[in-house]
Formats: C-alpha cells, sequence, structure tokens
C-alpha cells in the first residue's frame, strides 16, 4: 500500500489554456500518458471551479496530429538547418525591400515571455511595426476604448465585483458557454442573494439569459443607441453623479449632445432598438437606481464596425454616475483568450510599443531605445491583422511568421487569406500541430511546445498574472517559441540582446522595463502597468509565483483584489477620465434582395477557437459534432429549409455549407453559426469564409456579427456515418464533418449520389485489403458473419436493403471493430449519436446487432451526449424524468449526475426537463381518452430484423 501510494504524482498548479478568465488547474500525469486535472481552489480566479472544456483538458494531451519535427518544404530537417534557412529568408526580404517587407503575426495562445521576445524582435531589432496578433480579432475595441477614456488600456475591476454587485449587466457575451465559470460564480450569487439582478443583451436568446432577469434582444449592432439611450435617461431622472463628474472628469456635456440625439425619445429608440420599450424602461431604471453596478461585456460589442464607439458608450454611462474603481461597480471587459491581457500588456499588438508605452510619445520611445540597447526602433505603427494579410495579397509583404494560430479559419474572407499565403514568398509557420489549415500554406514549420509542456505566465480578464507550468515533456523536436524566435535572432546578428537561458530571465526583462519611468519621481508617470515587485525574482520565485493582479508595486504585496481609478484619478494628461461623444451608426455592411440575412457568429460550449485542442477530446465533440446554422422558423418556411437537413450559405465572399438547427432563439431575419470548423474538420464549416472584411475605423477589430447572406436548401441524394481508425481522404465526398472518437474517428457525409454509390465509395475505408465485390455484398444476409480470406482473423458484419437505400457494414477483430459506416437516404430521423462509442466498445451481440438494425440496444441507447463532464445522455436523461418521476434540475442532477459537473449543460437539463414533462402529461391525457382494447401492439419477426409496431 504504501509502495502504491509513493508512486502517485504530486499536483502540479498550472493555468487553463483556454479563454480570458484564467482560471487555476491543478494536474497530475496518468498511466495513460495524460493528464489528471482538477480546479484549483486557491486560485481566486475560480476557487476550484472549471468548465466542460478545463475538466477534459488532461484528453487533449495526446499525441495524435503533433507537429513533431521542423519541416523546409514539407522535408523534415534538423532545427539548425530550419533557424539557419528562416533567419537567412527574413534578412535576405529585408536587405532587398526593407523592414517592412516582413511581419509576425502572433496569438493570445502565446506565453506573456514569447510575446515579449516577438515584440522586441520585430520592433526593437527589425525595426518594423509588423506584429499584430489574433487579440485583434477579439479585444482591440475595448483597448481601443479604454485608451480613449482613461490614457490606457485599463481593465478597472476585479471579479471579485460580480459578488458584490446589486445589478449585473451582461451584454455582446454568452457568458454560460463562453466564459462558463464567470457564470457559475453569477449563478451562485443569485443563489444566495435573489434580489440581484441580471440583465443580458443579446439578439439572440442564449443559455446565459437562464440566469437573467430582463432580456434586451436589440437589434444586431444598435448597442451605442441602447446605451447612448441609458445615458440620456440617467440625465434625464438626475442621477448623474455631477460632482464626480466635474472632478474626475472631462466632455461630459458633448457626450450627452450626441447621446440625447439616439436616445431621447424612448418610443424612437426602442424601435430602433426592436426591442420593447417597457422592457427597456425596467433595464434603464434599474440601472439609475442601483449603486452597485457591472456591465460585463465581450465580442458581441468589441467585434464591429463600431466597437470602440460601443465600448466608450458603455464607459460614458459608467463616468456618468461614477460607478468606476469601487467595490461591486465597473465597466468589465471579458477577453477571449488565456493570455489575450499578455500580449496587449508588452507590446504584442501593431500599433502599440512596449509595457503600456506608446509609439507616438518619444519619451517612451527613448525609454525602450535605451532599455532594449538598440538604435533601430520602429518609429512608426505597423499594419492591424486584416491589413496586414491585405498588404501579403498585394505583395507588400514577402516574409510573413505565423505563430500558434490559425488565420485561414479565423479571419474575415478567409478564402483571401488562403490566397495570399500561398502566393507570400516566405511563409514561416510555429505551432505543435502538424496539420491546419494555415500549415498547409507553409514553407516551414516550426515544431512548438503546446500547453502542457511550455512553461511562462497569462495575464487574465482582471489583470492577475498567473504561472503555466510545464506537466509533461515534450513529443518530439518541440521548442518554446521563446527559444526559437531567440535562435533566429541570433543567427541575424541580435545574439546579444536575445541570450536568455530560460523564460524566468525573460520575465524579469519585461517585469523592468515596466518599471521606467516610474523609477524617477520627477516625471510624471502615465501608465498603469508596474510589475516592480516582480523584478529580480530568483529562478525559484519565479518558478514558485503565486496569481498575483497589476499593479504590482512590491513584492510579497498580499492584495488579493485590487481596483484601479477608486481615487479618481486616471492616466490621460489631464489626470481626468475622458467621456468620447459618440453616435449610432448601422453596420458597415447592408442587407439587400441578393443577401436579406445577418449572419451573426460565435462559439458553442465545448469547442474552442478552431478546435487543434478541443478537437481531441473525444467528450467535447460529442454535444455538436457538426457545423450549424441556427435559423428562426419563419426564416427557414420562407426559404425552404428543414430541420437537420443541409442549407448552402453563400454571400460575396465566400460560401458554406452546413446542418440546419431551426431555433426561436434566434429572431427573424438573423442566423448564427458557430466559428470553429475548419477546412480540416469539415468540407465548407468555415464561417470566416463568409464574413465580411469590415473592420472598426479606430480600433481594426472585424465585424464578425453581422455579414449579409443569402441561404437555401441543399439538396442531397444520400447520408452516411463512417467509423475509421484514422484519417480518411475525403476528397471525393460531397459534404463531410470529421469528429475525434475514442479509438479514431467518426466522419458524417452527405452525398448527391445514390445510396449505392456512395457506399461504394466507402467500402474502401473500411475493408483494409482489397473490397469486395458487389454481387459479394448483395449475397450477405442480416445477422450473417462471414470470414474474408483477405483479411486473417477477421469477421464481417452487412446489411443490404437496395429498395430502401440502406447498407450497413462493419470489419471486426476478435472483439474489436476496425471500421464500419451506415448509409441510407437520410439519417437524420433517428438518434446515431451511439456510434461514437463503438471503436472503444467490445463487440458483442448488443453491439453488432445495434449495427445491423441501425437501432441502439443495451448499453449503446444513452443518447446524444447532453453533459459533457459527466458524459450523461438524453435517453438516459429522460428516461431518469419518466421512471423516477423527476421534476426539479436538482433532482435530476442527483439521479444521473448529468449538471453536476462545470454546470454549463444546466439551461439545457430544463428544457428537457420542460419538454419531458409537458410529453407525460399529453400522453396521461391522451391514454385517459382510450379504451385499453384500442390499443394493439404488434410484435413482428422479419427477415431484416425484429420489427415492433404500436397503434390503434
Amino acid at each position: 500500500m504504501t509502495s502504491a501510494i509513493s508512486n502517485i504524482a504530486p499536483w502540479t498548479k498550472s493555468t487553463c489554456a483556454y479563454c480570458g478568465v484564467g482560471c487555476g488547474i491543478e494536474a497530475r500525469p496518468k498511466p495513460n500518458g495524460q493528464l489528471e486535472i482538477r480546479g484549483d481552489k486557491d486560485h481566486p480566479a475560480n476557487y476550484g471551479r472549471l468548465c466542460s472544456k478545463g475538466m477534459a483538458l488532461g484528453e487533449t494531451v495526446i499525441p495524435d496530429g503533433r507537429l513533431l519535427h521542423p519541416t523546409i518544404s514539407g522535408m523534415r530537417t534538423d532545427w539548425n538547418t530550419a533557424l539557419d534557412h528562416v533567419a537567412k529568408s527574413f534578412q535576405k526580404t529585408i536587405e532587398e525591400h526593407g523592414p517592412d517587407s516582413v511581419a509576425f503575426y502572433v496569438s493570445g495562445q502565446l506565453l506573456t515571455e514569447d510575446y515579449y521576445v516577438a515584440n522586441k524582435l520585430m520592433k526593437g531589432f527589425i525595426g518594423s511595426g509588423n506584429i499584430d496578433t489574433n487579440s485583434r480579432l477579439c479585444m482591440s475595441s475595448s483597448v481601443a476604448g479604454h485608451k480613449r477614456a482613461f490614457g490606457t488600456d485599463t481593465v478597472p475591476g476585479c471579479y471579485e465585483d460580480l459578488e458584490l454587485a446589486d445589478l449585473i449587466v451582461i451584454t455582446g457575451s454568452n457568458l454560460a458557454w463562453c466564459h462558463p465559470v464567470l457564470y457559475q460564480r453569477i449563478k451562485a450569487v443569485k443563489e444566495q442573494r435573489p434580489e440581484v439582478k441580471v440583465v443580458s443583451i443579446d439578439p439572440r436568446v442564449t443559455d446565459t439569459c437562464e440566469v437573467a432577469d430582463l432580456h434586451i434582444p436589440l437589434q444586431p449592432g444598435s448597442d451605442v443607441a441602447l446605451f447612448n439611450g441609458l445615458l440620456s435617461h440617467l440625465a434625464s431622472c438626475q442621477k448623474v453623479d455631477e460632482h464626480y463628474v466635474q472632478q474626475h472628469t472631462e466632455g461630459y456635456n458633448r457626450a450627452l449632445l450626441h447621446a440625447l440625439e439616439d436616445g431621447c425619445n424612448s418610443e424612437s429608440l426602442a424601435k430602433t432598438l426592436g426591442v420593447d420599450q417597457e422592457d427597456l424602461k425596467l433595464f434603464f431604471d434599474w440601472f439609475a437606481h442601483t449603486e452597485k453596478v457591472v456591465t460585463l461585456y465581450s465580442q458581441g460589442v468589441n467585434q464591429s464596425s463600431r466597437g470602440a464607439d460601443k465600448v466608450n458608450s458603455i464607459l460614458n454611462c459608467h463616468l456618468a454616475t461614477g460607478r468606476i474603481g469601487k467595490p461591486g461597480s465597473g465597466p468589465f471587459s471579458l477577453t477571449g483568450q488565456p493570455n489575450a491581457m499578455g500580449g496587449r500588456e508588452v507590446g504584442g499588438l501593431a500599433n502599440t510599443l512596449a509595457a503600456h508605452m506608446e509609439l507616438d510619445s518619444p519619451l517612451h520611445h527613448q525609454l525602450v531605445s535605451d532599455f532594449w540597447e538598440t538604435d533601430n526602433l520602429t518609429v512608426t505603427a505597423g499594419y492591424k491583422a486584416i491589413d496586414l494579410f491585405d498588404a501579403i495579397d498585394r505583395g507588400k509583404i514577402k516574409a510573413v511568421w505565423i505563430m500558434a494560430t490559425n488565420p485561414v479559419v479565423s479571419l474575415p474572407d478567409a478564402d483571401k487569406i488562403k490566397r495570399a499565403l500561398t502566393h507570400c514568398p516566405m511563409v514561416v509557420v510555429s505551432d505543435c500541430i502538424a496539420d491546419t489549415d494555415t500549415t498547409r500554406c507553409a514553407d516551414v514549420l516550426l515544431p512548438a511546445q503546446g500547453w502542457s509542456e511550455k512553461s511562462g505566465t497569462v495575464t487574465n480578464s482582471e489583470r492577475r498574472i498567473s504561472r503555466q507550468r510545464r506537466l509533461l515533456p515534450t513529443p518530439g523536436e518541440g521548442k518554446p517559441d521563446w527559444w526559437i524566435m531567440s535562435e533566429v535572432a541570433k543567427r541575424m546578428g541580435y545574439g546579444h540582446a536575445f541570450n536568455y537561458l530560460h523564460e524566468g530571465e525573460v520575465f524579469n526583462e519585461y517585469a523592468r522595463m515596466t518599471e521606467l519611468d516610474y523609477s524617477n519621481p520627477q516625471k510624471q508617470v502615465n501608465r498603469d502597468l508596474d510589475l516592480t515587485g516582480l523584478t529580480g525574482l530568483t529562478a525559484r520565485e519565479y518558478a514558485q509565483m503565486p496569481p498575483q493582479q497589476w499593479p504590482l508595486k512590491k513584492k510579497d504585496e498580499q492584495i488579493k483584489h485590487k481596483r484601479l481609478f477608486s481615487d479618481g484619478r486616471f492616466f490621460t494628461a489631464s489626470g481626468k477620465a475622458q467621456f468620447v461623444a459618440v453616435r449610432y451608426q448601422a453596420p458597415a455592411s447592408k442587407l439587400s434582395n441578393k443577401y436579406p440575412l445577418s449572419l451573426n457568429s460565435g462559439r458553442i460550449r465545448d469547442q474552442w477557437h478552431t478546435m487543434t485542442r478541443t478537437g481531441l477530446s473525444t467528450r467535447l465533440g460529442a454535444h455538436l459534432p457538426e457545423p450549424y446554422i441556427s435559423v428562426n422558423q419563419k426564416d427557414a418556411e420562407l426559404y425552404g429549409l428543414e430541420n437537420g437537413k443541409i442549407a448552402s450559405l453563400k454571400n460575396e465572399w465566400g460560401y458554406a455549407r452546413i446542418r440546419v438547427d431551426i431555433s426561436s432563439k434566434v429572431a427573424p431575419g438573423q442566423l448564427f453559426m458557430p466559428i470553429h470548423w475548419t477546412g480540416v474538420m469539415a468540407s465548407a464549416g468555415r464561417v470566416c469564409s463568409l464574413v465580411s472584411p469590415d473592420t472598426d475605423a479606430v480600433s481594426g477589430q472585424p465585424e464578425f456579427k453581422f455579414t449579409p447572406v443569402a441561404i437555401k436548401p441543399w439538396h442531397y441524394q444520400s447520408e452516411a456515418l463512417l467509423l475509421s481508425s484514422t484519417v480518411i481522404d475525403t476528397q471525393n465526398l460531397d459534404y463531410w464533418v470529421r469528429q475525434k472518437v475514442d479509438g479514431g474517428y467518426l466522419y458524417r457525409v452527405a452525398s448527391n449520389d445514390s445510396p449505392k454509390e456512395l457506399e461504394n465509395k466507402l467500402k474502401p475505408y473500411c475493408v483494409q485489403s482489397e473490397p469486395l465485390k458487389d454481387n459479394e455484398l448483395e449475397s450477405l444476409q442480416l445477422s450473417s458473419r462471414q470470414l474474408s480470406s483477405r483479411q486473417l482473423n477477421s469477421r464481417q458484419l452487412n446489411y443490404s436493403s437496395p429498395s430502401r437505400g440502406q447498407y450497413r457494414f462493419a470489419l471486426i477483430q476478435g472483439e474489436q471493430l476496425l471500421g464500419c459506416y451506415l448509409v441510407a437516404p437520410s439519417l437524420q430521423n433517428q438518434d446515431f449519436d451511439w456510434v461514437q462509442s463503438l471503436l472503444d466498445e467490445p463487440v458483442d451481440d448488443t453491439v453488432e446487432r445495434s449495427i445491423l438494425t441501425g437501432v441502439a440496444s443495451g448499453k449503446l441507447a444513452q443518447g446524444k451526449t447532453i453533459c459533457a463532464c459527466k458524459q450523461v445522455g438524453k435517453t438516459t436523461i429522460c428516461s431518469a424524468i419518466r421512471e423516477q418521476g423527476l421534476t426539479t434540475v436538482k433532482e435530476l442532477s442527483e439521479c444521473t449526475g448529468a449538471g453536476s459537473g462545470c454546470g454549463t449543460c444546466v439551461p439545457e437539463l430544463q428544457q428537457i426537463l420542460g419538454e419531458e414533462r409537458q410529453q407525460i402529461l399529453g400522453e396521461e391525457l391522451t391514454a385517459s381518452e382510450i379504451a385499453p382494447d384500442d390499443e394493439q401492439p404488434l410484435k413482428q419477426a422479419a427477415g431484416d430484423g425484429l420489427i415492433v409496431r404500436v397503434g390503434r
């Protein structure tokens, strides 16, 4: 017993790889090479809570698809050769075309140390501003809004404010799915203090509405009008804090005049917003008469051609009431990525310098030049993300290095991005995944360490710096991003400035940079970022550094929750906050007869970005395994769409082909499509191939939330499910989606071919040697087993019904399923989620019968996965409701375990419970009207299986 206990690895504290909440985790290796994960109860961001993605982190550290070795032009090479090639290529390009002919495109997935080295190399030594980040796509409007109002990119509040607020406004965020742990914190507040009010502002009805007291379903893009209306209301009911405005702000009168033009007439405003006038007044009154208000906002605000104005319209309302920097009060920008904040801090955006210092400040320019000991520091901003790839497309940028991101999927007008990279003379990609839409465009691939292998720091949405620690050895030849860039810098002649021994040295240099301007008391300090207390850390202190919020002026500072602007002083030239006068403007793109519907895009509950990590987890893929388009019933009828069938979307930028989800959660005229599917995972599921390249003129952030499109049905003749232990070649398939499952991959297929023709295409994927001939297939009968002479120790199951267009086949070796498929004219009329587990299930009579009949039985019949954390299916949930007479979600969770993990499935459980209870009631009413002898069960044994009919 003692020996067994001593062999258990200790828990290591680290940070989650996903959203900007920055949850602390504890991890330890498992015997199978994966990780056991639990929430860190001591971490102030989550106090032990995790969402479904965080709980499944340990399942994603598998070798599948890893980039293991450097390659040049598709050929494996060694590190020295690859690094020499990159350095020489960039040097040659700079010599021939100047420093602005090269660029870096980086990511909020990088650690702060990686970001720092990338920014230092490009801006400080190459001498160009051409480094931008995918954070441009999610947070740059907030950066612009903060800087216009506060003088710096400052998030003033902290998560503790959610527990202290009396009104929480959630705008432009499906918090329940995109920042689930914060949603759970709010839900806990509501349970403890039911009087706390929550308002959800979103064009869609989302799971976040489950915790809301009021939903404001405003028209897409109309946020400025809404908050200008709120500011007008605050002035009219004399709820403006005049003393605060006079002492600590500037520009109020002009901002109010602009706001009144949008919001002085409540009837007209309600019409512009498309909302009920009484609901609007209720929201305004709650805000006006509640002292402690937190406004959470995210991509629905930022991702807009008017995003910066939207941000400032929100900030204006908090400045007008003085509700900023106080416990339980303040505007709160929620970042999308784990280190989007860290990248902003070190200068990862093309229009910033470093450490919250600005390119247009001569003082800052001199400070950074001296600190880096360089005379080549750029004096101008570089290209922002969209402009950067436009410059590549025009041939202006001739060498680009892309790190830890997938722009061929995630940038608007995605087909143009692919074209630009295809024509670019030198494309370098650093990644931990070998096959992505972007790596397919690369000349040089450099294997980087992934989460669980790399070590450094990240900063979350509340300015809290946490350590991300090494948990597992790195497969292959993967290296830290900061090391890769430093080695290239050395080869370009900058070795004296990039001679780091480990990531702790990089962090220490960055922390010392934040001291600049602070160490001289005679200089006026107009920056917020100060890590003085973290300078000079020893290697041990860095390794053991606990989560801490900046500013951190002293070592071992023990304040756990910090707010900025509590003293009413800001980082502007006058020391006062600035109101920004804004007016409502419609989205840049306009609806038309040709493209009459507005497309919204966003995340789903269990996936992350382009699924290169979450797509490796079988349980995360089970909830929503296919890309889909949510459409209102009225629009579905108007355009001839059927639920579960496939639709084609098209506009001037591209097209997509995805499943139809008819839903009352989207309004007529509006569509919603997830962002996650790629060209590697689906035939035509990339939403960004449709998204317009319109951007905010101030922030450069694209408009992901409003794109005009047209929609129509895509008619097909056959569908199939195909299980394979390996990735297959999909070039000859019309429609396909790939899902990772235990033991291999599940493909969902639809085709213009007849069912028989489709079966002929799929057969070779399952039969590992020469496929059976058609006449051999036709001769096989239901439940027959045949040993193939072509496949030693294997057997085949085959069901064929040409008249119904149904074909089912399986190849089995011992108790192991090697591959199978089910083909039919349609597979949308029954549940086939049980197929996902077959490669990992020992094949017994139950499994064989399920494959042959196409109907799940026994242990396979749990239904579509609803709870990803506990792996509970819909059939199990519905059976429990019926058999146990359950009436509440709490009872359902206690009985089945569903909803007892991260809790993000609770709104769906509530919906299922309501539907099932309503159906039970209807059945009871019907049963009371039917005489017993009217029920005539008939069980009929047929040649092709057992059919059960129940009827009158």
